[in-house]
């Protein structure tokens, strides 16, 4: 059990295998200590959290790592987040019409009783739940571990808290720029439950979410590590430029480009070869297969889900088994793959695409036997974009059509981007939207793209397996809450 909470190197096998650490400490403690009277007499579940979890400083670090494993849950971060929020956009074809691999997720038919909508909320809100309960018991045992430490893990929590309610607002409430974030939003709950009884809880605006959030992400950027020990934590695990990083695409989302703008700055040198000027000294690698293919803990990989042979998503949540391996989804030839602006000679292309019985399919997600992709939740390359589209809306076209070609070149040096793409603030985040379509595919950014810039998700498919576009304006553009939330919460 110590090589669990083992702090200096995490490795893989014994220190990332986040969720364990939580479910099986309690169970230890009482079978390491307890003696007849406490088998007549055991001590209430809700009182193991604080009678076992803040008792020593591994257990404390414990439940650090368990609230990364909360995240890397199949049904969350782990991979089906990501699947659905791309197969709602126009890049997939679905071959299946498995509700249990996204079918109704695709099609727009998801209900408050579908899987797809019940999966993210549940597992999140259980992240939530253990953020809160270690931000809430930290504080109360002060004497475990040091302030500094303390300062850090409950900085950990808070980035993690702040993630996850993102995931949840961007996919279940409108979109902030609809109109300022004064939608009805998702319940906001902020401290650690043991019990249900506080489960009652109206929802909160978008704009209070929202809030809420950036709170969470300023306060862990000050109290977050500038590095850890090895790039495998500096890629698994939150450091001041994890949150700002995270910043980018929320205030992005937001249609903050000033402040957009003002994070990225921190993370992102002024002139090429872009880098991180201070931390963990991000950059573009110079071959993208490298991040997907060779190693998974390069600079440019700056929070991912980390995978092994004895930890790992497998079957109907993991990437790899529904793009590459199942094939249940190809890639639409009507989508970004048939669009001229990304031509054959993109190593994008060659790469992770591939060609089976006449349909093209996804295959960034390379190890199929066993599915040991770390699953990328944060890249370099997204910052870039973020910084060249809010630079583009604020009138710096230049420095955006910089940002745009470093990462654009790095896969295809001999693309010379068409004048007229370019030549203008519209034109040019239009193209930026392009570039994004290519760059993240498959890697659970397109739905929010189109969301926060209130598209229409556009119609997909032929014949019988097809499905419609949708509107900002129809109640499928956003997830349903789920039918577990709605029975058990009275002020839903």
């Amino acid at each position: 059990m110590k090589k669990i909470f083992k702090n200096t190197p995490m490795k893989p096998v014994n220190t990332l295998v986040f969720g364990l650490a939580c479910m099986a400490l309690p169970l230890t403690a009482l079978m390491t200590s307890c003696d007849e009277k406490e088998l007549l007499n055991p001590v209430p579940n809700i009182a193991l959290q604080d009678a076992y979890i803040f008792d020593t400083p591994a257990r404390v670090l414990g439940q650090v790592n368990g609230l990364y494993g909360a995240m890397k849950n199949g049904s969350l971060y782990g991979g089906r987040y990501l699947m659905l929020a791309d197969i709602r956009g126009e890049e997939f074809i679905n071959r299946t019409q498995n509700v249990f691999t996204g079918y109704d997720a695709w099609s727009h038919t998801v209900t408050s009783g579908s899987n797809d909508a019940s999966s993210a909320w549940g597992t999140s809100y259980t992240a939530i739940n253990s953020a809160n309960l270690l931000i809430d018991g930290l504080p109360l045992h002060p004497d475990v571990v040091d302030a500094a430490t303390a300062t850090q893990y409950i900085a950990e929590a808070k980035f993690v808290r702040a993630f996850c309610y993102f995931g949840l607002i961007t996919r279940y409430a409108q979109p902030y720029v609809k109109d300022k974030g004064a939608s009805p939003g998702i319940p906001l709950r902020l401290k650690g439950e043991s019990t249900p009884a506080n489960n009652d809880l109206a929802r909160s605006t978008v704009a209070e979410v929202y809030a809420q959030i950036l709170k969470d992400l300023d306060e862990a950027e000050a109290g977050l590590p500038v590095n850890y020990s090895t790039a495998l934590l500096n890629t698994t695990r939150a450091h001041k430029n994890t949150a700002i990083a995270l910043k980018t695409r929320v205030y992005l989302t937001m249609g903050d480009y000033a402040k957009t703008v003002t994070e990225a700055k921190k993370i992102v040198s002024d002139g090429a070869p872009f880098a991180a000027p201070s931390g963990v000294k991000h950059q573009l690698q110079s071959n993208i297969t490298t991040v997907f293919f060779t190693d998974y803990t390069t600079t440019e990989s700056i929070f991912s889900m980390p995978m092994t042979a004895l930890n790992l998503v497998s079957g109907q949540n993991s990437l790899a088994y529904e793009y590459n391996l199942n094939l249940e989804y190809n890639l639409n030839p009507t989508g970004i793959l048939g669009d001229p602006s990304w031509p054959a000679t993109d190593v994008r292309k060659t790469a992770f695409t591939r060609v089976a019985g006449g349909l093209t399919y996804l295959k960034k997600y390379n190890q199929t036997n066993p599915t040991t992709d770390y699953v990328p939740l944060l890249r370099y390359s997204e910052v870039l974009l973020n910084y060249a589209e809010a630079l583009a809306k604020t009138g710096d076209l230049a420095k955006s059509v910089e940002l745009l070609k470093a990462v654009r070149s790095r896969s295809d040096a001999a693309y010379a981007f068409p004048a007229a793409d370019i030549a203008t603030a519209d034109a040019l985040v239009k193209t930026i939207w392009l570039e994004r379509r290519i760059e993240f595919l498959g890697e659970g950014l397109r739905s929010n793209d189109l969301l926060r810039n209130l598209l229409t998700i556009p119609a997909k498919g032929s014949g019988g397996l097809s499905a419609p576009s949708i509107s900002p304006s129809q109640p499928e553009y956003i997830f349903p809450i789920p039918n577990a939330e709605l029975s058990t919460n009275k002020l839903i």
